[in-house]
């Protein structure tokens, strides 16, 4: 009998999986036709704005609205065909992660070049990351600034999550950090005003990084910060967060739209283990805020204390918290107050150690707290012209001499750049099959690049040879 009754038990649950999948993709549906037709009036009430502020004539007028409309339905008319891997040539893979890997690619009937990001969905499944890659695709399709990587399209298959991104040539700040060893002053001051700028920018949209580090801070052709991988972001929304993934019975469509040496032995330390961190499942808790660890609730601040956290290898040459193995540096982390040290060998000014440890201290005390304003009104940042800084050279130079160079980026194997894993993969797991539905609603294609006109010639760009 009790056999019976858990066999019960379980088609019962099996059944209510069935019944709010079925619910949630219905109304998820219709909700869509609801936002995109809000979205379809949004963009014309911008277009008649714009026209009024040009001073366009009646015919002016008229043309550029017919223009408008012919993309419109250019725009439903792509985003009702099913854009997949096939769509796509694989040229390079320029990034690996404990979840999947980062792809140079090329669309084939456009020629144009993207950074395909590729997540497993069975890990997402089995580490509990569900909440994390929602808040990611969300956060990317609600930014359109210049401080975040551009998202053009989101889609999933049976087994992998997509998301298709601007291609960055600059390579990241841990490149850059290990190419130079330390910064000057005033370049820290640029590099840290922009990504100022940048974490401002996702604030405002009420998301947390969390992940605030080196690897995150990508640099475009011209070497101005752009701030990539939310894989940790955290939002308002309930589909955010870990904890409503574990009972879905009463999810709605709403719910879905990481003995001391001295400082040169330190740095070398850093260096040699740095690369192997940065692909480990486990990372590194180096620039993670002590309350995020302790996990007893934190604020958008803590993304400042990575910050400061970043500033210090900057100057320094190693993060101040580093040490031989995560845990260490977890000990350190903790235990911030007797542990971040400046070492006398190599002296920055004032303004900078005050800066570092307005970031790197208890929540309370946080510069930051009562809003970015008073970060920028700091002496370290006398100077900096925050309107108009990305319209400015950058502080290094950044050597670029195409597209789709990736000299700037770790060389990987590149042995089979075919992307298998597509929906009619027979390996697919018959669990993750039935669970996945989860990812309702992750398609998303950004206007802008559907209905971009003029095309590139498919074969007119190629990866740069190994060095």
């Amino acid at each position: 009998m009790a056999a019976v009754g858990e066999r019960t038990a379980s088609i019962s649950s099996h059944t209510q999986n069935k019944v709010t999948r079925a619910k949630v993709t219905l109304e998820n549906y219709y909700q869509n036709l609801v936002t995109q037709h809000h979205e379809r009036e949004s963009r014309q009430k911008k277009l008649e704005d714009k026209m009024e502020e040009e001073g366009l004539s009646e015919e002016e007028k008229r043309l550029r609205r017919e223009s408008h409309a012919l993309k419109e339905t250019e725009f439903l008319r792509l985003k009702r065909s099913r854009l997949g891997v096939d769509d796509f040539d694989s040229l390079k893979i320029i990034g690996r992660g404990a979840f999947g890997e980062v792809r140079l690619v090329q669309k084939k009937d456009t020629g144009h070049v993207y950074a395909m990001k590729i997540l497993r969905k069975k890990d997402m499944l089995e580490k509990e990351q569900i909440a994390h890659v929602r808040a990611e695709r969300d956060v990317l399709v609600e930014s359109d600034n210049d401080w975040v990587v551009k998202m053009f399209y989101s889609f999933q298959d049976a087994m992998n999550l997509y998301l298709i991104m601007e291609f960055l040539p600059g390579g990241d700040m841990m490149t850059l950090l290990m190419k130079k060893d330390t910064l000057t002053e005033d370049q820290t001051q640029f590099y840290i005003a922009e990504t100022i700028l940048a974490i401002e920018s996702i604030h405002k949209l009420s998301f947390i990084h969390r992940d605030i580090k080196p690897d995150n801070l990508l640099l475009d052709a011209k070497g101005h910060i752009k701030l990539s991988d939310f894989g940790l972001c955290t939002g308002l929304k309930k589909s955010h967060r870990t904890e409503f993934y574990k009972d879905l019975s009463q999810a709605k469509p709403s719910d879905f739209s990481s003995n001391p040496t001295d400082s040169k032995r330190r740095a070398e330390s850093w260096k040699r283990n740095r690369r192997a961190l940065a692909y480990s499942t486990v990372g590194t808790p180096d620039y993670i805020a002590p309350e995020v660890f302790m996990q007893e609730g934190y604020t958008a601040s803590c993304d400042w204390w990575s910050l400061g956290v970043i500033m210090y290898e900057m100057l320094e040459g190693y993060p101040p918290f580093c040490s031989e193995n995560p845990q260490d540096t977890y000990r350190k982390v903790m235990n911030w107050r007797e542990t971040l040290i400046f070492p006398p060998e190599m002296p920055i000014s004032s303004a900078a150690k005050q800066l570092i440890q307005q970031f790197c201290c208890d929540p309370k005390d946080r510069i930051g707290r009562n809003g970015v304003q008073e970060i920028k009104n700091h002496v370290f940042f006398k100077g900096v012209d925050w309107e108009h800084i990305r319209e400015r050279p950058a502080a290094i130079h950044i050597d670029v001499k195409s597209i789709d160079d990736t000299s700037n980026f770790d060389e990987f194997s590149d042995e089979d750049l075919k992307i298998s894993l597509s929906a009619k993969d027979k390996s697919v797991n018959e669990s993750t099959a039935t669970k996945d539905w989860v990812f309702v609603n992750y398609t998303y294609a950004r206007f802008e690049r559907l209905t971009q006109r003029g095309h590139i010639r498919p074969n007119s760009f190629r990866p740069q040879a190994p060095q």
